[in-house]
């Protein structure tokens, strides 16, 4: 009978071991919003497939905790009615544990409030507005505050262009504005002359008028905001109509598909951005290189920013030993010298991102490297 009786005690403590197993090596949910249909799908694409790839890399790798990442992944439409809709399905059907916020301003302002309500840590990727943060302490940014890159912007024409006669071509919608504001504050403290600004809507299919009214300021050089499709549109109309002015671009220009609606007419265009290519960090160079052979396509600005996002969510669960939202959400806030694609970054009390601006110039048909930004006065968020 002892043998019996032994054979039922290994019998149960078998089953107990294969329960702590299953406990775990169950899946760590997490969300991605992005905008995978209109205007901005090609942004969402880019999103989804890096944040697809850094799934990949991290479970590949044996996961976290003993665990695999899952990932769910919805379209926003970059529409503030749909963010708030993602934002809640995401945790109220799928119990994410964290999310990364993959889309632009509009969408990711109405989601930010539903995570921090629900306590769910969100870190978003590439969106500027500076409301996005002031949600709460459970929703972080990665990219840079929009005042932030404009006045990187300012600083770039001031010390690298030396420029004489400023004008400016500011998209009227939150990631314009906000970048505007950043342009003119930093371009009055250092004496930087801004001849005149003109505002076209998000969308416009005829920037003929506005650059017309640009060339009558005879600017040497001339700030542009936009999304991809807006911004190749600025830049061929401004080659077209024969101004000869510098083009300074933002991080709306970093897309491939800006690339290929510009053409020729790209050549030369400086922008400053979250990405260089040239950076010769492991992190950086594997990236770009796996994204390339997973997708037949480079890799851009927003695709990085969302690929470091989720890695800090990560880092996060595996400094913190577990997925409990209040001590995950505390161990991103201590995030410190991460080495992350996009720069070596840290997280302020405020949870905005401190790290180099880089600066980039179109250059045979490709983003490469031109200068950085690293004054503690300008990359430093308020």
């Amino acid at each position: 009978m002892a043998w019996r009786s032994a054979l039922a005690i290994l019998a149960v403590l078998a089953l107990a071991s294969l329960d702590v197993v299953l406990a775990q090596g169950e899946p760590i949910p997490v969300g991605l919003s992005a905008p995978l249909t209109g205007f901005a799908a090609p942004d969402g694409l880019s999103v989804r497939q890096a944040v697809e790839l850094g799934v990949k890399h991290i479970n590949t790798a044996g996961g976290v905790l003993g665990r695999q990442i899952r990932l769910t992944v919805y379209d926003d439409q970059a529409a503030p009615p749909q963010g708030v809709a993602v934002a809640q399905r995401l945790i109220e059907r799928d119990k994410v544990v964290a999310a990364v916020g993959g889309s632009y301003s509009g969408a990711t302002r109405g989601a930010a409030p539903i995570f921090q309500q629900n306590r769910v840590p969100f870190v978003v990727a590439y969106a500027v507005h500076p409301d996005i943060t002031k949600a709460g302490p459970y929703v972080f940014r990665v990219g840079f505050l929009g005042p932030v890159e404009g006045a990187g912007a300012a600083e770039v024409a001031r010390i690298y262009f030396n420029a004489q006669r400023v004008a400016m071509m500011t998209m009227d919608n939150d990631f314009g504005r906000a970048l505007a504001q950043g342009f003119r504050e930093r371009a009055a403290k250092i004496a930087l002359n801004v001849v005149g600004e003109v505002i076209y809507p998000l969308g416009e299919k005829d920037m003929a008028p506005y650059v017309t009214r640009v060339r009558a300021m005879t600017p040497d050089l001339i700030f542009a905001s936009g999304y991809f499709n807006e911004a190749a549109l600025i830049t061929r109309t401004i080659r077209q109509l024969g101004v000869r002015a510098q083009i300074l671009g933002e991080e709306g220009f970093d897309s491939p598909k800006y690339l290929e609606l510009a053409g020729a007419a790209a050549e030369g265009v400086v922008i400053v951005t979250n990405l260089n290519r040239d950076d010769p960090r492991a992190v950086v160079q594997t990236f770009l290189k796996d994204y390339r052979a997973a997708y037949k396509m480079e890799a851009d600005m927003v695709g990085a920013s969302a690929y470091d996002a989720l890695r800090i969510i990560v880092d996060g669960v595996r400094r913190a030993g577990t997925t409990e939202a209040a001590k995950l959400r505390d161990a991103i806030a201590a995030t410190r010298n991460f080495n992350g694609v996009t720069g070596v970054l840290s997280f302020t009390p405020q949870r905005e991102t401190i790290k180099p601006i880089q600066v980039q110039v179109v250059k045979g048909g490709q983003f490469r490297y031109f200068g950085v930004i690293t004054d503690p006065e300008i990359v430093t968020p308020p």
